[in-house]
């Protein structure tokens, strides 16, 4: 590493080849390595820097790019410029910098030896998780759930919104602490043009935004779920809803499912609340029949207790008519109601919705305010323009086509080169739930496809007892994976697949 205090030592071609991120200008990857070097302390406070003249010449661009860079970092502070004699780092950046490191090491803390694994009062850890790899987005075929596909990424529109959200007013309505309240324009956008297509209508002050559905989840069991109550889980069901809720009560029941979603069952009259994916039953993809809708609301009624409905994917059916929601034939009250607006869109966004009755609204708020007060508000903003200029329902349509398209491809590769798995027909999400044969073992056969460059979802960890003896189940996602990829991929599987076999 160079000298502390000799610029004239410093690599600068080095240095700026090290500044990868080329999202940034020219000029803004100057300015990101002289920052760095400065706070770093390999540029002290009163050390000279190169002329604009210089560092152009050893960096290899036009001489305006550093000139204009030493300008910004003159107005941020980092740089000050003394007449005829040139750049120097700033004096006021001396408390700025990091320990010199040529500096005595401090002595490293006494270790306590605390049992940290008896003071913990839950092991989330522990629980069973859908688990992906980390490196999914670079194998060959991903065939995960609910992952980012960047082709489909609508970059302009986004970028659009975004900038928007940088105006002047927009500045001042989101930039503030909204402490316990959302973006006016955000629950306006969700009670106008998102929940009327589930057949919903709701008062602004039954709106609160969330980070996803699974915030949602923990937001509701935090508040009404205690060590007595009983809660009726789809089996197979949604993993971390179910964790969720076993976090607050052991008495969770098993409610099966079948082709029409959950099954009416005489164990729904002991549950003070039921978790249900009526739309798109988690992971089956199965659509609850509007029989058992009704059904499932008048015992809800009757038995006083509660639905929460995970809506998720409520868009994608391939011929265009959703399903109505569960909440839009609520007629006494007994839906919670969950949304996601960035699952499709893209999941690392983070932005999910509630709608509740006011009177447990008001509780839900100041239950988030301790938690994180309430979600990004530029985002919140964006995100409301994006749905406000047609970008969003655009997209929604756009990925259906899309998702329809890459379903049938699938089906078909899966009847050709996987014959003895079988799945009900897909109209609509972007996942489909296959039963292998009897002699498969879809944990062994999900970790020797990884080797092939296949990932898969085994179906046990959708089940609640984790000694369940359903081991012929996967999830086979097609959000992330490229239409032509797709054949290409089952076949591969089928190679795992013949090979586990034998």
């Amino acid at each position: 590493m160079p000298e502390s205090g000799s610029a004239g030592t410093v690599q600068w071609s080095a240095l700026f080849e090290r500044v990868d991120d080329y999202n940034l200008s020219l000029q803004g990857r100057i300015r990101k390595m002289l920052v760095s070097a400065i706070l770093s302390g390999h540029l002290p406070p009163g050390a000279p820097v190169p002329s604009s003249r210089e560092l152009a010449r050893a960096l290899g661009v036009a001489r305006n790019t550093t000139v204009f860079a030493y300008q910004q970092l003159v107005v941020e502070g980092y740089l000050e410029s003394r007449e005829r004699s040139g750049h120097y780092v700033a004096k006021g950046m001396a408390n700025q910098q990091a320990v010199p490191a040529d500096a005595p090491a401090a002595a490293p803390p006494p270790r306590t030896g605390a049992d940290w694994s008896r003071r913990l009062v839950f092991h989330p850890f522990s629980q069973r998780n859908i688990v992906k790899p980390a490196n999914w987005q670079s194998l060959p075929y991903p065939f995960s759930y609910a992952q980012f596909d960047a082709k489909q990424f609508p970059t302009a529109e986004w970028r659009e919104c975004c900038l928007r959200a940088l105006s002047v007013l927009d500045i001042r309505m989101w930039a503030p602490d909204l402490i316990a309240s959302d973006d006016s324009a955000l629950v306006e956008a969700i009670r106008n043009q998102v929940l009327p297509r589930r057949g919903i209508w709701a008062e602004d002050n039954e709106i609160m935004v969330t980070l996803g559905a699974q915030h949602a989840l923990y937001l509701v069991a935090t508040l009404l779920i205690h060590s007595h109550t009983v809660v009726g889980m789809e089996d197979p069901g949604y993993p971390d809803a179910r964790n969720i809720f076993a976090h607050r009560t052991e008495r969770l029941i098993p409610l099966p499912v079948d082709d029409e979603g959950l099954i009416p069952s005489p164990a729904l009259r002991e549950c003070d609340y039921v978790f249900v994916t009526p739309s798109h039953q988690c992971p089956t993809n199965a659509t609850l029949s509007m029989e058992r809708r009704v059904a499932l609301l008048e015992l809800a009624s009757r038995t006083d207790s509660i639905l929460i409905e995970d809506d998720y994917e409520t868009e994608n059916r391939y011929d265009g008519h959703p399903s109505p929601a569960l909440k839009s034939l609520d007629k006494h009250g007994r839906v919670l109601y969950i949304g996601s607006l960035s699952k499709s869109f893209a999941p690392g966004l983070r932005l999910g919705y509630i709608v509740a009755p006011r009177e447990l609204m008001v509780e839900l708020r100041a239950l988030r305010r301790l938690m994180i007060r309430h979600p990004p508000a530029y985002l919140q903003r964006a995100f409301a323009l994006f749905i406000s200029l047609g970008h969003y329902h655009a997209l929604l349509r756009r990925l259906s086509q899309v998702y329809a398209e890459r379903a049938q491809v699938l089906q078909e590769a899966v009847r050709t080169h996987l014959p003895q798995f079988s799945g009900r027909p897909i109209h609509g999400g972007s996942s489909w739930w296959v039963e292998g044969p009897p002699y498969l073992d879809t944990d062994r056969l999900a970790q020797a496809a990884l080797q092939a460059g296949v990932v898969i979802e085994p179906g046990r960890v959708f089940y609640q007892d984790p000694r369940s003896q359903d081991h012929r189940h996967i999830r086979l996602g097609f959000s992330s994976i490229d239409r032509d990829k797709i054949a290409e991929g089952i076949a591969a599987l089928a190679g795992v697949v013949a090979q586990s076999s034998r």
